[in-house]
Formats: C-alpha cells, sequence, structure tokens
C-alpha cells in the first residue's frame, strides 16, 4: 500500500511523531510518500530517513493510497478538502488537544502500524455537505463539518428563511445558521445546544446561532433533503465559511442551496474502538463528579 503523510508544521511532536511511523514500516512492502515540507523539517532536526519519498503536497496525496494526517481535527479536515473526490482513506494521529476526528495518539504508532499493514482496520464513510448560490455559479464549497451563515461583523440579527425540500419549515433570526453532519454535529453545532449524532447516521442537523426565540429549535433532517436558506439583512452582508474556513462575503438578500455531496469522507477506524469510546474519552461524555 502507499501511505502519504501530511501534518501540520506548527505542532512541536510533528518530527517525532513522522520518524517513528516511518521507522515502523521499515522493512515492509509499504510505499511512503511525504510531504515536502514536513521532509524538510526532518531534515532540519538531523533525521535521516532515505526509505520516504519527498514530494509537494498535491502530488503526495494524489499518489497516497491512504493519507495518514499528523495534528489535530483541522488537519484531518484540510486532508478531507485536499482528497475531495477522491475519497482516499484518511489516519488521524493527534498531535493536538482534542482531536475528536483523530484514531490514534502518537504513542499508539508502532502497535497501530502493525495492524494498518495486516489491513486490521475499518473504513468508516462520513457525509459531506455541498453549498451553492443559484445567483453566483462560481462559488461552490464543501464541507465535512459544517456550512455556516452569520451576520459577518454586524451587531445586527440576520433573518434565515429555511425551505426544506422546497417546503417552508421556519424563519431562523439571531446571529446565523450552522448546517452540521453528524460528524460536525460535535463541533459548532454542539456549542450552539445541537444534538450529538452518531456520525455514521445519513441525517443532517440545522442548528440556529443565538436565535433571537424560544420556538426556533434545532432540526434533524434526511439527508437526502434539499435545504435552502434565503438570508436577509440590513447590515446588507453575511458570511459564508465551511468547516470554520471563511469562504465568501455576500450581499443580501441572498440564497444558499445545501444538500449531500456526490462523494463521502472515509476515514480509517480500529475495529475495537466504538463512537462511545470516544465521546467519553474525548468529552467526558456522561461524567458526574459525584460518582467519582
Amino acid at each position: 500500500m502507499k501511505f502519504a503523510i501530511i501534518g501540520n508544521l506548527q505542532k512541536p511532536g510533528l518530527g517525532d511523531a513522522v520518524a517513528t511511523l516511518v521507522s515502523a514500516m521499515k522493512g515492509s512492502n509499504a510505499e511512503v510518500f511525504v510531504d515536502a515540507r514536513v521532509a524538510d523539517l526532518l531534515r532540519v532536526s538531523g533525521r535521516s530517513l532515505p526509505e520516504y519519498v519527498s514530494v509537494p503536497i498535491e502530488q503526495c496525496v494524489a499518489e497516497g493510497e491512504m493519507v495518514i494526517a499528523f495534528g489535530g481535527d483541522g488537519t484531518i479536515l484540510s486532508a478531507a478538502h485536499l482528497v475531495a473526490e477522491r475519497a482516499t482513506p484518511i489516519l488521524g494521529v493527534n498531535l493536538g488537544k482534542l482531536g475528536f476526528l483523530a484514531e490514534l495518539s502518537p504513542e499508539e504508532i508502532p502497535h497501530a502500524v502493525v495492524d494498518l499493514l495486516a489491513g486490521n482496520f475499518v473504513i468508516e464513510e462520513r457525509l459531506v455537505l455541498q453549498a451553492t448560490l443559484p445567483s453566483q455559479r462560481e462559488i461552490n464549497v464543501s464541507a465535512v463539518n459544517d456550512i455556516v451563515v452569520d451576520k459577518a461583523r454586524s451587531s445586527r440579527l440576520i433573518d434565515m428563511q429555511t425551505y426544506i425540500d422546497g417546503a417552508f419549515a421556519v424563519t431562523y433570526r439571531g446571529d446565523g445558521l450552522i448546517v452540521s453532519t453528524p460528524t460536525g454535529s460535535t463541533g459548532y453545532a454542539l456549542s450552539n445546544n445541537g444534538p450529538i449524532v452518531i456520525p455514521t447516521s445519513s441525517v443532517f442537523g440545522i442548528t440556529p446561532v443565538s436565535p433571537h426565540t424560544l420556538n426556533g429549535r434545532p432540526l434533524i433532517v434526511p439527508a437526502s433533503s434539499t435545504i435552502r436558506i434565503v438570508v436577509h439583512s440590513t447590515a446588507g452582508d453575511v458570511l459564508l465559511s465551511s468547516d470554520g474556513q471563511e469562504e465568501s462575503l455576500l450581499k443580501t438578500p441572498v440564497e444558499i442551496v445545501i444538500r449531500k455531496a456526490g462523494y463521502p469522507v472515509r476515514l480509517v477506524k480500529w475495529k475495537d474502538r466504538s463512537y462511545f469510546d470516544v465521546l467519553r474519552a474525548k468529552l467526558f461524555w456522561g461524567a458526574d463528579a459525584r460518582s467519582v
């Protein structure tokens, strides 16, 4: 198998973790491609790794049959955007704090490589969102976690008329609106009181940001739905974001159409680790200080 290695250059443990992985693969039939920037970091730190091939990140990802992303959730999301329609499986190694999407810690690498080379893993497919603007066809963005419409730099509320499969559902009035995948349910949506959704579910969440009314509650809709949002703002501008990255500043009124993308993101998971294990470990889910 061909492995593509990418990483967040700002993480202090990157060099050690990548060196450990490549060393553990030594002597196997695996081919390793390393993002040239990561390779340069290894060279500067005095590591000699003749087994790897240093290539630009775009070629690295294109060549790999599996991408191993070292960093936090942001690195894994970046890897997913680089892979895009190719849907190459991604294995995350957490060098950050929470690392909700990452499957491994650096300490687990030597044992994990044995399972990886033996094929003792599963590939989990996750939904991807796609947002388009009928009035601006050049804008076409995708998201693994969420698409967000917010009031940009204004202090004024915005109105968001929301339609599901052509049927008017509700007008949300507040600071913004989050449309999230099940993967993104534990991200920005969760901080706005959205529900936790099992990541393999075939649904999307619609969660208002700081709603100005108590009766505009979050919605869960089938992933087959087409979500149309018509945004009005007295300030004139709203911001469209994808996975936490600013995409476009839009003049209102504006119509945004969100639906399931034609491809998934595929994450490498270990067979003996459930999603509920992750919830308990990362979010202390169900923990009660009274029982400690």
